[in-house]
């Protein structure tokens, strides 16, 4: 074998290039840039930016900080193919104040550094950022092209910035570049993304050239937004549709239609993958159906389609809302055989499960082996710990949490909190610290769920009169949510004109609940109100209200039944 080595930059650099574009091989497109250098051969500015792509490849920031230093002492700072490179490179790192840095100091920028800022804050998720930008570019000398129109439009989606979106759409029509079916695409999809379906399929049909991401944007915008009649339309009129096209009606049918019709679809799907079974497991979990749902994962094990962590996250979840732990502990044995128990919405997916069905130390097991958490993770097993009565559990992980850097509660975690705390005597004094720690250091706008914890908490403490007053302080006065909570604070510290007050506001505000007058009932008889007890039972005959039966799951083995209704949820399956 004949070991050719190249004699001059040009053809180094084709060597690099091709070895840099092939994202296996960045590792080896390095080492041969060494090599080149040790044949007295210096980089151009092309052999530049493909190392640096190699870098980015790779992720490796030491190396593209030392291509950088290369890169200032020999002069190439000022071509903009290079700055432009170093800049995505900066980004796609999330080293934003260097990619900025490289910005300024280009002598003289053009669209295509604009561009890589601008998209770059766009991958990173700034969306806010990317979009600041756009303005920025506009007051320079420079003209924005189709690449910045269809990052910026992007971001719109994104932010489902609909009014912007439109301001957008329009100086890309003022350009003249709406013909370009890369920014029609683009539009479809912000447009369906903002909800304007209309204005989804009119961009589409004004589109002189379209592609397959055409016809499956105008089918997702469609089928997203509940249009399933114009979702099955495209579909039948479109040339080629692939999998995604399918996967798109699917998804849209189990959202908003008959899941009978959602799997008919799928039976017609010439080639059906894993996300086609996932929408049909994941629209039965939605809507309650867990029986369906764990059926269907059968099926789907049976017929050996390819399950991957979309698929074990939703039966989790249906799994978690029937606390059937059987079925739950058989489906974590088919994540570790498969491989993704370890991911973080599998992970977290399982501690949900395990929590739900009462086995807190299984949870916390899984929390603690599992390599990687986000937040979501966090919020998991701090409710599973609340759901379970673990209040002081609850209390010690949220002061890990905050401890932990890049990651910071959020108004589901507090919900969590403060619902601990005023379920536990002891810690209603944390609650309010608590309360103030999360509107005033975290900046968390209190939601209807917060104002609840905190009138049951108060309720508790006697200081119901405050608890109304705050209804109206925080602007939840039209809210039923938050004077239904008053009204059961009322029963526990028995103070019957706030409650009067309270039952009034919900009939007002939700209409007739039995749940009212039981409670407004109790209260009366504990004041000795024997007159107005029977006058409120009267008045629930009249309006033909009872008091609902209770009920509670039972699981035996793989038989999940309720007391209250006598149903009961068999199925027998080898999954593992």
């Amino acid at each position: 074998m004949i070991n050719f080595r190249p004699k001059d930059v040009v053809s180094w650099t084709n060597l690099i290039s091709s070895l840099a574009r092939r994202g296996s091989s960045s590792e080896m497109a390095l080492f041969e840039a060494t090599s080149m250098r040790n044949s007295g051969i210096e980089p151009n500015s092309y052999t530049l930016v493909c190392l640096i792509k190699a870098s980015t490849n790779l992720g490796w920031i030491f190396y593209g900080q030392q291509l950088h230093s290369y890169i200032l002492q020999s002069g190439f700072d000022s071509n903009i193919f290079v700055s432009s490179s170093l800049i995505s490179f900066y980004m796609k790192c999330q080293l934003f104040n260097d990619a900025h840095k490289v910005f300024v100091d280009i002598p003289q920028s053009n669209v295509v550094s604009w561009n890589s800022l601008i998209s770059g804050y766009l991958q990173c998720g700034k969306f806010h950022k990317a979009l600041s930008l756009v303005p920025e570019l506009d007051r320079s000398d420079l003209q924005a092209d189709s690449f910045t129109f269809t990052a910026a439009i992007a971001a719109c989606a994104k932010l489902c910035f609909l009014n912007l979106g439109k301001s957008i759409h329009s100086k890309i029509v003022k350009f003249g570049l709406e013909s370009c079916f890369v920014v029609g695409n683009c539009l479809i999809d912000m447009y369906g993304k903002c909800g304007s379906v209309e204005e989804s399929i009119r961009v589409f049909h004004e589109m002189i050239n379209k592609d397959v991401i055409s016809w499956n944007s105008v089918i997702e915008a469609s089928a997203r937004n509940g249009e399933l009649k114009a979702a099955l339309s495209f579909l039948h009129r479109m040339p080629f549709p692939d999998a995604i096209s399918y996967n798109e009606v699917i998804n849209g049918i189990a959202q908003f239609g008959n899941m009978e019709d959602a799997v008919r679809i799928l039976m017609e799907t010439p080639n059906p993958n894993s996300s086609s079974w996932n929408s049909i497991i994941a629209g039965y979990v939605n809507k309650d159906r867990a029986r369906e749902a764990l059926d269907f994962f059968s099926k789907m094990h049976s017929k050996d389609i390819k399950m991957d962590q979309f698929t074990f996250s939703s039966i989790l979840s249906g799994v978690a809302f029937i606390s059937a732990l059987t079925w739950g502990t058989l489906i974590h044995c088919c994540t570790i055989k498969f491989g993704l128990d370890t991911p973080i919405v599998v992970g977290s997916a399982l501690i949900d499960m395990y929590s739900n069905c009462g086995q807190v130390n299984m949870a916390e097991s899984i929390f603690c082996s599992l390599p990687r958490k986000n937040l979501v993770t966090w919020n998991t097993m701090i409710s599973g710990y609340a759901h379970n009565g673990n209040a002081r559990e609850v209390i010690r992980l949220f002061e890990e949490l905050k401890m932990v850097q890049d990651l910071e509660p959020d108004a589901i975690t507090f919900l969590s909190v403060l619902s601990s705390c005023w379920q536990n005597g002891e810690l209603m004094h944390l609650g309010i610290q608590y309360f103030e720690l999360m509107v005033n250091y975290y900046g968390i706008f209190p939601t209807p769920e917060h104002c609840s914890c905190m009138i049951h908490l108060m309720g508790q403490r006697g200081e119901i009169r405050k608890a109304e007053r705050m209804i109206h302080e925080m602007g939840f006065g039209s809210c039923g949510l938050v004077w239904r909570a008053l009204l059961g604070a009322c029963g526990v510290c028995g103070d019957l004109r706030v409650a009067e007050v309270a039952a009034a506001k919900v009939i007002e505000l939700e209409g007739n609940n039995e749940f009212v007058y039981v409670l407004l009932s109790n209260i009366s008889a504990s004041h000795g109100r024997w007159g107005d007890v029977s006058e409120i039972r009267e008045l629930m005959r009249e309006k033909g209200l009872r008091k609902e039966a209770g009920c509670s799951w039972i699981e035996v083995e793989n038989v999940v039944s309720t007391s209250a209704i006598g149903a009961d949820l068999t199925l027998k399956s080898n999954i593992i």
